[in-house]
Parts: structure tokens; C-alpha cells; sequence
């Protein structure tokens, strides 16, 4: 008898810190169970003792009634429990079937994989679950974050299982993927499947949730019907404090075009990813970039830093042209960039927490040709404070901090670099709204201090909140440059769908 899964009374510690205690959590069949609470507060941990990644030093998990202990992923998975990560780990030098499908790949032959079913059923599942952009022949690793997160997606699905947990499903798609994903939660959900979900977006969690949980540091707070929620009584449930109506930090009313142009791009083109891109921004400005998935956002500011070849146009700084080849020339050139994928580029997860925020600027710590650990750990200590990073202590391994916290150390480390343009790719992907507000005030404040800011987001309120101008983007090609006065959100939509050839000027590239 289908009767749910039970998690009562979970107690998980891990060194210096008790990620939860006396946690309990029914999950029914047929149900959308909203999980939500500011990073840290032990949301993926606790799905993580469900699934088999950390066993319960405490507590119990019930499925359909009798006891069951998870001893690892797999276990989960047979049992009809999957866990779509909020971090991916896919095998980058395989196929995006070849993931989907791993350890499950159609035989053929003697015993050999049948190829041409594995891609069949691989473009048979998209089609289901309407993915289009993406080839099931595609190499991993040429597949952006976003779209690797509908790889993830995809995987989950082909599962067909009786649970399924989403961690932040939506952080890095376009709005018509989310709606895509709200059409397949319900025919879950219909056909009795009995999904966590677990998000920062309120909207997103008073649009599709049945029940609503709120944990908060590690502790379970409580668990309420959705529709007798708002937005105001979720924050107050979440962060225990007062943020204040108003999310995003007030624009400064000076105008930026008196400022001096701290970067520019001259007709910039990289292969076949994005071409003939040009702009310019000026110290203590926040320049927003949007458009859609695919619209070559990440890919522009990854060859800005040097990370991608740029093939043509030229980059300047401080009104001088420099040859960016390597992210080490950008970092001379005092760019920085906080990549989208803050695991798999902007950290190293098993060097601790002084390490990541000091790497940049490690000669600044030297004497003698050796780091001088006490003038390092000061250093550290002082952005620790600055940022509010929530740590044990300065040794603790970054991959143990949550979401926000590992943000706030990629952005800390370029503060004690001192660069003067910071580069955001999605900034507050996957980090709650109190966190998202600490950013905001950190990012207007570093503006305020004269430098320049480019930021990605794919949340449109995001940019209008934060952005003194907005570039758009579709397919590779700027389409607008739009000041942030008068601006909506369908005003930037019409520009990120415009096809090609109907460029608007306005403002472009001033």
C-alpha cells in the first residue's frame, strides 16, 4: 500500500556544526510538498538522508509504513526515490544520452549497447517531456548549465518514479522551460507521484505546491496548506527577521555616463556562439545582461575573462585595449568573474575556506616566498565578517558550507583581490531571499564604491531592480540597450525573442 514516506525525528551532524535536528516530514503520494528555508538551513541535507547520501545519526524513514535504512543512492533510486541535485555532477565526455541512460543503456548484440535505441528513447523523452534545443548526441560538456539542469531533469524523469525530490529545478531555465516543468510536475502529481520541492522562487511555490514545510537552521519550523500562505508570512517563516517590502537596494541618482568607462567591448564575436557584441561600463554602474537560454550570455562574459576564445573584436580597459587570452591576463587587467556554475569553476570544494577566499591574492600574503598564515587568516577572517559567511571556522572544507555561503566566498575572494569590474553570471542562482537581499546590498554597494558591474540574471525582476541599464540578448546577438527608466519586463522579453536583423539601437552601446 502506497501510504508516503515518513522522516521523523532526523538528527545529522557533521564536524563543528548539527546540520538537523529532530527533523519530521511526511511526503504523501500525489502531492507537491514545498520545502523551503534560507541556505543552510538544512533543506538538501535532509533529502540527502532520505536518498542515501548521509545515513541519520538519529531518527527514523518510513516508506509505506515499514522502516527502511538507505544505504546509498542506488537504493534510493530502486526503491522508487530519485533526487534531482541542485549541484550537477554530469560525466562531462559522454553523451547526453549516454547520461540519461547510464548503467541502463538497451543492449544489443551480444551484450554490446544498442545504440541507435539509446538515442531513439532518448529523443522519444524529450519529445514527452518537451525538451527541443538540446541533442541527445551532444557531448555534456558543450551543454551550458541550464541546459544540463534539463538534462537532469529529463534523467529523472525516465526513472518513473514513485517519489521525486526537485532541489531548485528552475534556478537556471527560461520562464517557457519552467512552464514546461509546472506541466510535468502536475501529470506527476496526477498520477500519484509524490514530489518534494524545494525553492527560494515563492511565486513558483504558491503556484504549484499542495503543503508547504519551512525549515530553519536545521530545525523544522512548520508545515502549512499553500493556499493559506503569502509571500510575507513564508519570509517571516524562513529568515525570523524583518527584511523590509522593498528587496533591492535604491539606485544611486547620479548619472553614470559622468563616470569614467571602466570596460568596454568593440564588436566581440566567439565562433559561432555570439557575434559582433558591443558595450561599454562605466565605474559605479550595474550593467544587466538578459535574454533567454541559448542567448549567449555566459558564453560573452566567459570570453571577456578568458575562458573562450574570442575570434573577434576587442576588449578595452580603462579606455586601453588588452589581449585577453587566459583568465589569469583578465585577473592583471582587474576583472573578476563569479561563473554560474560556482562549484565546477568559481571553488575548490576540498581546499577550505581561508584557501578560496585567499587564492587570488595569495602573493599579497607572502614573506620570504612563503604564505604568512596568520596575515592569510586575518585576510579571510575580514571577509568572513564583511560577507557574513556562516563557517565553523576558516579551515572548514568549502564543499560543507551551503548554497549562499559558497556564493558569498567566490565573491569574497575578488574583494580582497580589489578588482575593479565584477563579472556576476547569476548571481543568486539557488540561494534564498534573505541571502539574495545581502547580495543586492553588497553588489549596490560595490558600485557605490566606484566599481563597474556586469550582471547575468535569468530573473527579470532581478535586473530591473538592480540595473542602471539593460543589454538583451538573442541567439548570439544584442538586440537592445535599454536605460532602466520605463522599463518592464515585457519590454525586455519583446527584445530577448526579436529575431535576427531587427536590432533595436536605442542606447546601443553607449
Amino acid at each position: 500500500m502506497n501510504t508516503g514516506v515518513a522522516l521523523s525525528h532526523i538528527t545529522k551532524r557533521f564536524p563543528g556544526v548539527v546540520a538537523l535536528s529532530d527533523v519530521s516530514l511526511t511526503i504523501l503520494p500525489g502531492e507537491v510538498h514545498a520545502l523551503m528555508g534560507e541556505n543552510g538551513a538544512g533543506k538538501s541535507t535532509l533529502m540527502k538522508v532520505l536518498c542515501g547520501v548521509f545515513p541519520p545519526d538519529e531518527g527514523t524513514i518510513l516508506l509505506d509504513g515499514k522502516p527502511m535504512r538507505m544505504e546509498n543512492p542506488l537504493q534510493a533510486i530502486e526503491r522508487g526515490i530519485t533526487f534531482i541535485h541542485q549541484e550537477l555532477n554530469p560525466i562531462h565526455d559522454m553523451t547526453v544520452a549516454e547520461n540519461i541512460y547510464l548503467r541502463r543503456e538497451p543492449a544489443g548484440k551480444l551484450g554490446m549497447v544498442n545504440t541507435r535505441k539509446l538515442y531513439s528513447q532518448t529523443e522519444e523523452l524529450f519529445e514527452r517531456i518537451g525538451i527541443r534545443e538540446i541533442s541527445p548526441r551532444s557531448m555534456m560538456r558543450e551543454l551550458s548549465v541550464a541546459k544540463k539542469q534539463l538534462v537532469e531533469i529529463a534523467k529523472a524523469v525516465s526513472f518513473h518514479s514513485r517519489f521525486l525530490i526537485m532541489d531548485e529545478p528552475t534556478s537556471a531555465i527560461s520562464d517557457r522551460d519552467v512552464e514546461n516543468l509546472f506541466a510535468l510536475v502536475r501529470m506527476f502529481r496526477e498520477k500519484g507521484v509524490g514530489i518534494v520541492y524545494i525553492s527560494h522562487k515563492m511565486d513558483e511555490i504558491l503556484q504549484i505546491s499542495d503543503r508547504v514545510s519551512v525549515m530553519r537552521d536545521g530545525r523544522m519550523i512548520a508545515t502549512q496548506p499553500a493556499a493559506a500562505l503569502n509571500k510575507q508570512q513564508l519570509i517571516s517563516m524562513m529568515v525570523d527577521r524583518e527584511l523590509g517590502e522593498d528587496l533591492f537596494p535604491p539606485k544611486e541618482t547620479a548619472d553614470s555616463a559622468a563616470n569614467d568607462v571602466a570596460l568596454e567591448v568593440r564588436a566581440l564575436s566567439s565562433e559561432s556562439v555570439f557575434q559582433d557584441i558591443s558595450f561599454v561600463v562605466r565605474k559605479g554602474e550595474v550593467l544587466g545582461i538578459a535574454g533567454l537560454v541559448g542567448a549567449g550570455r555566459t558564453e560573452l562574459v566567459e570570453s571577456i575573462f578568458g575562458l573562450r576564445r574570442i575570434t573577434g573584436g576587442t576588449v578595452y580597459v580603462a579606455g586601453k585595449p588588452v589581449a585577453i587570452r587566459h583568465p589569469k591576463d583578465a585577473i592583471a587587467c582587474g576583472i573578476a568573474l563569479v561563473p554560474e556554475d560556482r562549484k565546477s569553476v568559481g571553488l575548490n570544494l576540498v581546499a577550505s575556506v581561508v584557501e578560496n577566499l585567499t587564492l587570488p591574492s595569495l602573493s599579497d600574503y607572502l614573506k620570504r616566498r612563503f604564505v604568512s598564515n596568520g596575515k592569510q587568516a586575518a585576510a579571510a577572517q575580514s571577509q568572513v565578517e564583511f560577507l557574513s559567511i556562516k563557517t565553523p571556522y576558516l579551515s572548514q572544507l568549502t564543499r560543507y558550507l551551503s548554497g549562499g555561503n559558497q556564493q558569498k566566498t567566490v565573491i569574497g575572494k575578488w574583494l580582497l583581490k580589489n578588482s575593479d569590474v565584477l563579472i556576476l553570471d547569476e548571481p543568486t542562482r539557488g540561494i534564498d531571499v534573505g541571502t539574495k537581499r545581502e547580495v543586492y546590498e553588497l553588489i549596490r554597494r560595490f558600485a557605490q564604491s566606484g566599481k563597474a558591474i556586469v550582471m547575468i540574471s535569468s530573473e527579470l525582476p532581478e535586473i530591473l531592480g538592480m540595473s542602471d541599464r539593460v543589454l538583451v540578448m538573442h541567439e548570439g546577438r544584442a538586440t537592445a540597450m535599454l536605460p532602466s527608466e520605463g522599463l518592464s519586463q515585457e519590454r525586455i522579453m519583446h527584445f530577448a525573442m526579436l529575431n535576427e536583423g531587427e536590432r533595436h539601437d536605442e542606447n546601443y552601446g553607449a
